[in-house]
Formats: structure tokens, C-alpha cells, sequence
């Protein structure tokens, strides 16, 4: 028998609450950084989040898996795959900058089912499941009604390798003269977060992986708004991502994302 969904829904919120508050607390510290990238950072604290989130997680349903940026745990045979990303937002968070989350999603099967964002800066709480609408800390929310390009707000993302950066130039370069205003805000999951309640219109990244942006596309889906995912490199999950409120003209993008 298929389980409801709200049966997962508390110890989500619970994981991302618990690893919100555990990044909340060390933010401002020394960091210890695991790896230093070209256009990245890995903290320790990275893993030590995703580390909290799958013992709550697995602790609650040890039949599930856990598929996070930090590596995989649990059965990766089940039906039900956790979708983690401890803080969305890194870079941000290592250089002060209080605009990341924590974001986590429940896959079965094919189908994202739940989606929790947690911005512990803010205390903003977004959920998700799917049939149902979407709440932050409890309120419903709906993306926004607004259908000209001229009155949008969007955000976008430069991806990490100078054909995908390119790609993203020449995108953003035609869209800064269409639309009201641009932002690149450094949190995929929050980007969406923020299209789903209408504070953003939309928001494009050329590559993006699938962590950043599960939780995200349930999100904007059960708001009303559009959130196609584009394979860019099926074994590595990287994907192309055109959020938006669904009433913007931008079929020219999706086009060009794969669409």
C-alpha cells in the first residue's frame, strides 16, 4: 500500500530545522573547508549538516536512501530517495553573506513528492507536497501574476566551465534589457523558493544539479508556476533549469535549454 506523503513530511522538517540551526550556530566562525574550487567551496560543515539530516532521516525510515552532495547513504535500491543539499549556498555562507538554506526532497520513483527549504537566517520554512499547496512557515503561497518581462524580477546562475558561462552570458545579456531587474543570489533552492511565493518571477542557470533544485521544483510546480529540468549530463545529474511563474514569455529559453 502507497504511503501518504504527510507520514514523511514531519521528520523533513524536523532535519532541515536541526541542520538549519546547526549552520545557523557556527555561521560568522572559523570554517574549515574540505576543498577549494575554481567557482566553489566544501566545508566541513557541509558534511557534518548532511550528516545530521541522514541520521534523522534514516534513523525514521531506515528502508530509505539518501542521495545528497555530500554522497549517498541507505538503501539505494529503495523506492525512496532523499534529495539533499546541507547548505545550499556555500560560498555565501563562507563569506558572510546570510542568503542559503538547507534543502531537502523526497523522490519516489520518478515523482518528487515532498520538498522542504529551510533559510534559518530568515526563519522561513517552505513546504511542499505534491497534490497539495505549498506553504512558507505555514501560509499558502502562490507565484506571482505577473505576464510581462517588462515587469519581472529574475534571478540567474553562471555554471563552472567557460562553455556553460558563455552560454549564461549571452542569455542574460538579452534578458537584462527585457526585464525590470536582475539578481544572482547564489542559492538555487532559495531562487526558487522565492519564485513559488512570487517575490521573483523567475530563475535560469544553465547547469545545475539535481540536489539544488528537487525540492525547489515541487515547490514551484504546486504554486502554480512552470519548473522544466533539462538533462545536460544524465550520469552526473547535471540538468539546465528554467523556473518561472509560468505566465512569462519564455519559450525562447526553454528552447534553447532543450525545451
Amino acid at each position: 500500500m502507497s504511503q501518504p506523503v504527510s507520514l514523511f513530511r514531519p521528520a523533513a522538517i524536523d532535519a532541515a530545522r536541526q541542520a538549519g540551526a546547526l549552520i545557523k550556530a557556527n555561521y560568522g566562525t572559523d570554517l574549515g573547508v574540505n576543498e577549494t574550487l575554481q567557482y566553489d567551496l566544501k566545508l566541513e560543515l557541509d558534511v557534518q549538516s548532511q550528516e545530521l539530516i541522514t541520521g534523522i532521516l534514516l534513523t525514521a525510515f531506515p528502508d530509505h536512501a539518501i542521495y545528497g552532495e555530500e554522497g549517498l547513504a541507505g538503501d539505494q535500491t529503495s523506492e525512496y530517495h532523499w534529495i539533499v543539499d546541507p547548505i545550499d549556498g556555500t560560498v555565501n555562507y563562507f563569506y558572510g553573506i546570510p542568503h542559503f538554506c538547507v534543502s531537502i526532497a523526497l523522490r519516489k520513483g520518478p515523482d518528487i513528492i515532498l520538498g522542504v527549504i529551510y533559510d534559518p537566517m530568515m526563519d522561513e520554512l517552505f513546504v511542499a507536497e505534491k497534490g497539495a499547496t505549498p506553504t512558507l512557515n505555514g501560509k499558502p503561497i502562490r507565484v506571482s501574476k505577473r505576464g510581462d518581462l517588462a515587469d519581472a524580477m529574475i534571478t540567474v546562475g553562471f555554471s563552472k566551465n567557460k562553455e556553460s558561462i558563455d552560454a549564461g552570458m549571452r542569455r542574460f545579456s538579452r534578458l537584462l534589457t527585457q526585464v525590470r531587474k536582475t539578481r544572482m543570489l547564489g542559492s538555487a533552492a532559495l531562487g526558487m523558493a522565492y519564485v513559488a511565493c512570487g517575490r521573483l518571477d523567475a530563475y535560469i542557470e544553465e547547469v545545475i544539479s539535481l540536489w539544488d533544485v528537487a525540492a525547489g521544483i515541487l515547490l514551484v510546480e504546486t504554486a502554480g508556476g512552470r519548473a522544466p529540468l533539462y538533462v545536460k549530463d544524465k550520469a552526473a545529474e547535471k540538468y539546465s533549469m528554467c523556473c518561472s511563474n509560468g505566465l512569462l514569455p519564455l519559450a525562447d529559453v526553454e528552447e534553447e535549454m532543450g525545451g
